[in-house]
């Protein structure tokens, strides 16, 4: 992995435990947006940028936006009622939890673009859709060809989740406004 991407991943680790730190929420909300686009940047590094799409609109700016509503509509509570103090066994598991998943994820990572990575050890399905994306599809870009042909029910299922979600938070939003 490159310097980018290091700098990338602790930015991410700061922001996530600034999330988990920070006691004003307003502080909150703000940083966890910051986490999100962080994971949108890494997902587009990592050459998904389907889900770092996904994630930059979901995470980064519906999840955020609201976030803000809400405390728009609610009253914050003062930090000054909130407890200052650390909680350490708290920090001390998610401490352990972080040590823990990078002892047995970080080997285990492959680099971008390494050919013994596992979607290589199956060369004659990896080389059909690359060859025969357009052929079958008509579309140039393969991610894009498997989105939305080979896998164009499971990704019309996820539209559809998502469009849920947009039209009950509105109907949600609407009654508040009403109410």
């Amino acid at each position: 992995m490159s310097l980018f991407a290091y700098t990338l991943v602790a930015f991410i680790l700061a922001t996530a435990v600034a999330t988990a730190l920070f006691r004003d929420i307003l502080s909150v909300i703000i940083v966890f947006g910051a986490y999100s686009l962080g994971m949108a940047i890494l997902y587009t590094f990592l050459l998904a940028p389907d889900v770092a799409m996904t994630e930059a609109a979901i995470g980064a700016g519906v999840t955020t936006l609201l976030l803000l509503l809400t405390i728009a509509r609610t009253t914050r509570p003062s930090t000054d009622r909130l407890s200052e103090r650390i909680h350490v066994p708290a920090v001390v598991v998610v401490g352990a939890l972080v040590l823990l998943l990078c002892t047995v994820v970080l080997p285990e990572m492959y680099a971008v673009g390494a050919r013994d990575t596992p979607v290589w050890s199956n060369l004659e399905v990896t080389q059909h859709y690359i060859t025969m994306t357009y052929h079958d599809t008509g579309v140039k870009n393969a991610v894009t060809s498997v989105l939305a042909a080979y896998r164009g029910f499971d990704t019309f299922g996820e539209a559809v989740v998502v469009f849920a979600a947009g039209v009950s938070t509105l109907l949600v939003l609407k009654r508040e406004v009403f109410a």
